[in-house]
């Protein structure tokens, strides 16, 4: 088996000894989760559940182009949420970026998440040819 780590600047560097991605054998590449963080700043963006999707979303994209793939590719996500209630808000972001794939989706709530953010995600898609 053939791993491939992937490390772009335009989503936030590992906040411990994981990487933004892995590629396996050249076709999928399964994301870390990643958070709010811009990766201009390095900090946590201020907002709702809604502002922190929207990046969160951003930073999966910048990754999966780096990996040869991109958000029409995902095939399935992990979301972690602080708080349940907050669902539809993050859902309404989550269709704007990933309503094309339609991928599979698991949603859990989480006592807590790195950083205090309200949400994490993480994707597996298959790598473009």
């Amino acid at each position: 088996m053939a791993l491939k780590k992937i490390h772009t600047p335009h989503a936030p560097n590992p906040i411990g000894p994981y990487s933004q991605a892995i590629v396996v054998d050249g076709k999928f590449v399964y994301t870390a989760g990643q958070v709010a963080i811009d990766p201009a700043t390095n900090q946590v963006i201020e907002g709702d559940v809604k502002a922190q999707t929207r990046q969160v979303l951003k930073n999966i994209e910048a990754v999966l182009k780096a990996a040869g793939s991109s958000l029409n590719s995902v095939v399935k996500t992990t979301v972690f949420l602080k708080d349940l209630n907050d669902f539809a808000a993050m859902n309404e972001v989550y269709a704007e970026f990933l309503s094309a794939a339609s991928p599979a989706r698991s949603t859990v709530e989480v006592a807590r998440l790195p950083r205090d953010v309200k949400v994490e995600i993480e994707a597996v898609a298959s790598v473009e040819q």
